[in-house]
C-alpha cells in the first residue's frame, strides 16, 4: 500500500484504504455491529444512513478505535488498528474525526485549536503549523476568525473549525459522525458545502448523516444500516430510486415524505 502524502491524494485512488472484515461488537447483550464487511477505497465517499440505534455511529467510532470491537478485523492502509499507546495516537492522526458536538478547546483560540495536534503529535514547527492553519481556515471560510475563541463563533463556524482541525493532521481518511445534527438548519448548508468540497478534492470519507441531499450528491456509495447490520449497499442513484429491502423502502418512505 502506498502512503501518499496529501498532495498526492489521488495517487493510488481506488485502492482499499479502510477494510472491515467480519466486525462484531456487543454492548452487553445488545449486538450493535453484526458481521460488518466494508471496504472503503482511497478517494471514495461512503455515506452511512439508517434509523437511530442502527449502529452507524459505533461503526464510525470503531474505525479510529474510539470503540473496540469484539470480533473481526479492521485495517487501515493494510495495517491492523493498533491497540494502545503511541501507535494508537499515530492512528488517530491518520484518521480525522468530526463529531456531532464540536469538541473544540474552549480556552484556546481557533488558531490554537487547529495547530495543537500538528505541533504536539506530528511535531510540526509552530510557524509551519500556523501557516497551514491559516490556509485551512481560509479553505473552510473562517480565516478571519483565527484569533477568536470557540464561544464567539456560531455552531456552523465551530464545526468548520473542527473540520479544519482534523485536516491539519493530514489524515488518510476523514470520519464524520452526524456532523450537522446539532446545528440550526441555516448552518447545515455551510458545513455540508465544506464536506462536498473535500469530497470533490478526493478525500476519502466515511459520513454518518441524516442529510439525504448530501448522500445523493456527494456519496460514491450509500450504506444502509438497521439493527446493527448492513442491510443494503448501492450507488446513491440506485438506493434512492430503487431500494431493494423492505427495511430501506420503509425508512425512505418515512423520511422522504417530509
Amino acid at each position: 500500500m502506498s502512503t501518499a502524502p496529501q498532495e498526492e491524494i489521488s495517487a493510488g485512488r481506488g485502492e482499499p484504504l479502510v477494510v472491515l472484515d467480519g466486525v462484531n461488537k456487543w454492548f452487553g447483550d445488545l449486538h450493535v455491529l453484526q458481521d460488518i464487511n466494508l471496504t472503503v477505497n482511497r478517494g471514495e465517499v461512503v455515506v452511512v444512513i439508517g434509523p437511530s440505534g442502527s449502529g452507524k455511529s459505533t461503526l464510525c467510532r470503531a474505525i479510529n478505535r474510539l470503540e473496540t470491537i469484539d470480533r473481526g478485523t479492521i485495517t487501515l492502509d493494510g495495517k491492523p488498528l493498533p491497540q494502545e499507546g503511541k501507535e494508537l495516537a499515530n492512528l488517530r492522526a491518520e484518521v480525522g474525526m468530526v463529531f456531532q458536538s464540536f469538541n473544540l478547546f474552549a480556552h484556546k483560540t481557533i488558531r490554537e485549536n487547529v495547530t495543537l495536534g500538528p505541533i504536539k503529535v506530528r511535531k510540526v514547527a509552530k510557524a509551519t503549523a500556523e501557516a497551514k492553519a491559516a490556509e485551512l481556515l481560509d479553505r473552510v471560510g473562517i480565516g478571519h476568525q483565527a484569533d477568536k475563541y470557540p464561544a464567539q463563533l456560531s455552531g456552523g463556524q465551530q464545526q468548520r473549525v473542527a473540520i479544519a482541525r482534523a485536516l491539519a493532521m493530514e489524515p488518510k481518511v476523514m470520519l464524520f459522525d452526524e456532523p450537522t445534527s446539532a446545528l440550526d438548519p441555516e448552518m447545515i448548508k455551510e458545513v455540508l458545502d465544506v464536506m462536498v468540497d473535500l469530497a470533490e478534492q478526493g478525500m476519502t470519507m466515511v459520513v454518518v448523516t441524516h442529510e439525504m441531499g448530501f448522500a445523493r450528491t456527494a456519496a460514491d456509495r450509500v450504506l444502509f444500516m438497521a439493527d446493527g447490520a448492513v442491510v443494503e449497499e448501492n450507488t446513491p442513484e440506485e438506493f434512492f430510486t430503487n431500494p431493494q429491502s423492505e427495511r430501506a423502502k420503509d425508512f425512505l418512505g418515512k423520511i422522504l415524505k417530509h
